[in-house]
């Protein structure tokens, strides 16, 4: 099954508002999703670069999400939910950045059939593996953005 990702911020295959860079606020967008399948117990959500010079570089780590919520809302406050670590260290969004050229942005949600049992500051790499065998359904957005 799939979900169905939103901003109010740019359409998928769109450009990223600077306001959502790091020559802008720094500040995540806001996202929507639609109604997940019965049985699910929480959300992931991984944001992550895959046009990187060094590998796919990681902007974002969230999960045990509530299986109730149907948004982030724009400057969310990672510290109130489970964050993992991202490519700069840090438990935080940290917007596009890319050194040159234009970069994909995917926004991954995925609804899960658990909860996930790891500390914040897990990688997308533990997160991805305690997710294997529990998604119900996942979508994307995908956004652009160029310095």
């Amino acid at each position: 099954m799939s979900l169905t990702l939103t901003s109010d911020a740019f359409a998928n295959g769109q450009s990223i508002p600077a306001k959502y860079s790091c020559v802008g606020k720094n500040i995540s967008p806001a996202i929507t999703w639609d109604e997940p399948p019965a049985g699910t117990k929480s959300f992931a959500l991984i944001v992550d670069d895959p046009d990187a010079p060094m590998g796919t570089w990681v902007h974002w780590v969230l999960f045990n999400l509530p299986a109730n919520a149907r948004s982030l809302q724009e400057n969310a406050d990672s510290s109130a939910m489970s964050a993992g670590k991202n490519s700069s260290g840090n438990l935080r969004y940290d917007g596009p950045c890319p050194p040159s050229g234009t970069h994909r942005y995917y926004f991954k949600l995925y609804a899960l059939d658990t909860t996930i049992g790891l500390q914040p500051g897990a990688t997308k790499e533990q997160v991805l593996k305690e997710m294997k065998g529990h998604i119900l359904a996942q979508g994307e957005l995908m956004g652009t953005f160029s310095k």
